[in-house]
């Protein structure tokens, strides 16, 4: 979607996408907090390399990687945020 966006936009704008894997948010809480989903936890730790599963913090620091100048030359990325799962 990154890349039909940003082929169709004005010259000059960056469009990007960050796909996050499973983050520990209020939203998923119901299948991923608490003593019964211990196994999901387990799992999903264990297909990431980073042997963790995300915190908001880790996809807020990729989108503000993405929103100043330093990354003006990064348009049309999907960007895998998910800690490798998808590897």
């Amino acid at each position: 979607m990154g890349r039909a966006v940003s082929e169709r936009l004005a010259r000059g704008i960056t469009v990007n996408a960050a796909a996050p894997g499973a983050v520990n948010t209020d939203m998923n809480a119901g299948w991923l907090r608490g003593e019964s989903h211990t196994a999901a936890r387990q799992r999903l730790r264990e297909i990431s390399p980073l042997g963790r599963i995300a915190d908001p913090a880790d996809i807020g620091d990729i989108v503000a990687f993405l929103a100043p100048d330093g990354s003006r030359w990064v348009t049309g990325q999907w960007i895998d945020a998910t800690g490798g799962a998808l590897l």
